[in-house]
């Protein structure tokens, strides 16, 4: 199944059991932030992404420049742990890690989730790529990828189990678009995956094809 159709899936199955009014502001909220142009302001392609050095999960630091040293970089922005949209992309991208090594390149996911967190992920999900930790969503804010949780949907969250502060600290509710990276070895950004939709997701044949075009 494709991460596309499990997606497909997991949006109509919530359809069948959310509230129907906690569905309506969900949506909403959603096209306001579209409506606000964030997507614009987001990196394009064949600009240089800028630079970073970021924790790792296990608390070493990691920078782009040492990892663009081995080759293009796959860089996928996450919400959190307790989101099944990220997770389902970075089960997707795990299977398919060793073909993206296959093509020379490396796969990291980035998220606001404090290093604890983080660590929780990579366990749950058995993933063998690097998880770095923008703390404060720092270096999300940056690449104007960044938006707060608005004040009405975060009692939904709640109301779900999902406790935004226990995973990015208190008073943290700031979280990343889906976002996804493809940057060459030279910095450039070789494609390009913004969409303020928290649903949606970059199937990762996709990526598999940047990365072919670039060798």
């Amino acid at each position: 199944m494709s991460l596309q159709e499990k997606i497909a899936d997991y949006k109509e199955a919530f359809k069948q059991k959310a509230p129907e009014n906690v569905q309506e502001l969900m949506k909403l909220a959603t096209q306001t932030l579209a409506d606000s142009g964030i997507e614009s302001t987001s990196p394009k392609v064949s600009e240089v992404l800028p630079a970073f050095s970021l924790p790792n999960q296990k608390g070493e630091t990691v920078s782009l420049e040492d990892l663009l040293a081995s080759g293009p970089v796959i860089i996928t922005f996450y919400r959190g742990g307790w989101c099944p949209y990220c997770n389902f992309e970075l089960q997707a991208y795990q299977k398919e890690l060793a073909n993206i090594k296959a093509q020379g390149a490396t796969l990291i996911a980035i998220t606001p989730e404090l290093p604890d967190a983080s660590l929780s992920t990579t366990e749950k999900n058995a993933l063998e790529f690097e998880v770095l930790s923008d703390v404060n969503s720092e270096y999300a804010k940056s690449l104007g990828l960044v938006f707060s949780l608005p004040e009405e949907l975060r009692s939904i969250y709640l109301s779900f189990g999902i406790d935004v502060e226990k995973h990015n600290g208190e008073g943290q509710f700031d979280l990343p678009l889906a976002a996804t990276f493809v940057v060459a070895k030279d910095g450039t950004i070789a494609s390009a995956f913004v969409d303020a939709d928290y649903t949606a997701r970059q199937e990762p044949s996709e990526l598999i094809n940047t990365l072919k075009a670039l060798a």
